[in-house]
């Protein structure tokens, strides 16, 4: 026979006597910090068929005392936790990685009223020009998007005007050109997306061929990419017939990561 010792008595091993145990560890030794302990390569939980007297459901429940307190999953790596699952500090869902244990980015935050996801460390960016970009007749030119309304994960480098991808994904980019005359309204103006720095990327060009009216006429662009790490994503302009410029302000560029 088989007995353990709950800390008061000697108890039978069976399914009705097994109770309020202190420790309990398999194939390792429990203790204080770890009651239950587990040392195997699979674990299977099977819910209670309807034949045998059950529902046919399984539930794994998890419960924490009040909202400010923690209730979650560890995953980690030889004993480096690298991600977390669950409620911590709130009854929000969150999903947080880590490279070293101690610091923690959060991917994914789920509101408990609305059900709306929040992804804290997306990709995304708007951008625009503060001063009239000039552009000659028939010479692509970069234009100089040099200020952020927001630049999440400060992704795109103001300084050199282009969006740099930090992690390989699909992108979305969008881009509104305004035209300004420079004496002429003969201009047509074109605009495209260009990847490192010279192929234009498909989907990414047009023109406005009609009659164009000064800080009225408007060119939208918007196409989605595949990008490695690094790359980079730039907006050029072009004008026929006749110089002008893309005005302040109202030429904007924007993207974020889908997927």
């Amino acid at each position: 026979m088989l007995v353990v010792f709950d800390g008061v008595d000697w108890k039978d091993l069976t399914p009705t006597a097994l109770q309020e145990l202190l420790l309990l560890g398999i194939g390792t030794s429990a203790d204080a910090a770890n009651p239950f302990s587990a040392k195997l390569n699979a674990a299977l939980w099977t819910a209670l068929t309807t034949g045998e007297g059950g529902t046919g459901d399984l539930f794994y429940t998890m419960n924490k005392e009040a909202a400010a307190r923690d209730l979650g999953l560890t995953l980690q790596t030889g004993y480096v936790t690298k991600a977390l699952l669950g409620l911590f500090g709130s009854d929000n869902l969150r999903l947080a990685v880590s490279e070293d244990g101690s610091a923690f980015s959060d991917a994914l935050i789920v509101d408990r009223l609305t059900g709306i996801i929040d992804q804290p460390r997306l990709p995304r960016f708007k951008a625009y020009t503060n001063y009239d970009n000039y552009v000659g007749t028939d010479s692509w030119t970069t234009i100089a998007i040099n200020n952020t309304e927001h630049n999440d994960q400060s992704a795109f480098d103001a300084a050199n005007n282009r969006f740099i991808a930090p992690v390989a994904g699909t992108y979305l980019f969008g881009a509104s050109l305004m035209f300004k005359t420079n004496g002429s309204t003969a201009s047509r103006m074109s605009g495209r997306l260009v990847k490192n720095g010279t192929a234009e990327i498909r989907g990414a060009l047009g023109e406005v061929s009609g009659t164009h009216v000064s800080e009225a006429t408007t060119l939208w662009l918007q196409t989605m990419v595949r990008l490695d790490a690094d790359d980079s994503v730039e907006l050029e302009g072009c004008f026929r017939a006749s110089d002008g410029y893309f005005a302040a302000d109202h030429t904007t560029f924007w993207g974020v990561k889908v997927g």
